[in-house]
């Protein structure tokens, strides 16, 4: 008896460092804007497109999210945010978290090719192939723009949602993309604010590193204000109406309001604060975004 509940607490442990893996906090992120994007087109999609897409779209961002945890791995163990992830305390041996990610993200894709359709599983490899290898081997450590040329990989789920239930590029589902683009620089580097000497210490180009701390906060304040901007696109192009027009404002005054804060009146936990509020304005926005589309204006 003793012996079973040892062998079921320690399966339970490595099925959690494997879910680890994936990132699922931030692959529901993902998810979240990438069926926003189903929802917004002008068929409404079927079941079974909405749960095979997010299926094969959730599955490949677990995929690049784990080779991410591969190739960072080094990295993670100088990191008190992050020296505790399964590669790098070598709970996951390298080889079997590299498969496990192999096998996430092949499943992905063939489940977009045969259920969803070939231009959304091509999108999503190469937002897969952006994140998982041109940021985390090459911009991450090249240059202080990491996160803002990085973040169109990012920034793609909306545009993948869209494409998976038309099948094709669309003007509005470009927005949103450029909505999460302009988003994630803030939003990025607030955390890198807040862990300015981890990534000193791991040797890692962030910008406060390299700018200081000052410069990032007036960046993040400067992209907070074009950010308000940016959200006002769905509204004047009539994608959005007016319910999306002043809760969208109301998202970004409160983001510019943090973003203020932590330039001219910062406590220690400020960063990190504006941090957590930013996953809350994307998640909200987008909730907005979808809700509106919903309401009959007459």
């Amino acid at each position: 008896m003793a012996r079973s509940l040892a062998l079921s607490a320690t399966g339970i442990r490595v099925w959690r460092d494997y879910f680890a893996l994936t990132k699922p906090k931030v692959v529901a992120l993902i998810l979240l804007t990438a069926v926003v994007g189903m929802f917004l087109t002008e068929v409404l999609p079927s079941v079974l497109t909405v749960m095979a897409a997010t299926l094969g779209i959730g599955l490949m961002a677990g995929g690049a999210a784990a080779i991410n945890h591969v190739l960072d791995r080094r990295i993670d163990i100088k990191m008190a945010r992050t020296h505790h992830r399964p590669v790098a305390q070598g709970r996951v041996a390298t080889t079997n978290a590299l498969a496990f990610a192999l096998v996430l993200s092949a499943s992905g894709l063939v489940i977009l090719l045969v259920l969803v359709n070939a231009l959304t599983a091509w999108l999503t490899l190469a937002s897969l192939l952006g994140y998982a290898v041109v940021y985390t081997v090459w911009l991450k450590r090249a240059t202080p723009q990491n996160i803002v040329i990085g973040g169109l990989a990012g920034a793609m789920p909306p545009l993948l949602g869209w494409t998976a239930v038309s099948g094709e590029f669309h003007g509005h589902a470009l927005l949103l993309v450029m909505i999460i683009f302009t988003w994630t620089p803030p939003h990025f580097w607030a955390l890198a604010i807040h862990r300015r000497d981890d990534y000193a210490k791991a040797d890692i180009p962030m910008l406060p590193v390299t700018h200081g701390i000052e410069f990032t906060k007036t960046c993040v304040l400067l992209y907070t204000l074009l950010l308000t901007l940016v959200c006002l696109l769905p509204w004047i192009t009539g994608m959005s109406g007016p319910a999306y027009l002043l809760g969208s404002l109301a998202l970004n005054l409160r983001f510019i309001q943090w973003a203020w804060r932590l330039k001219f009146r910062p406590g220690p936990q400020t960063a990190l604060q504006c941090f957590r509020f930013s996953i809350s304005h994307l998640m909200w926005l987008f909730v907005l975004i979808l809700a509106d589309h919903w309401i009959d204006y007459g």
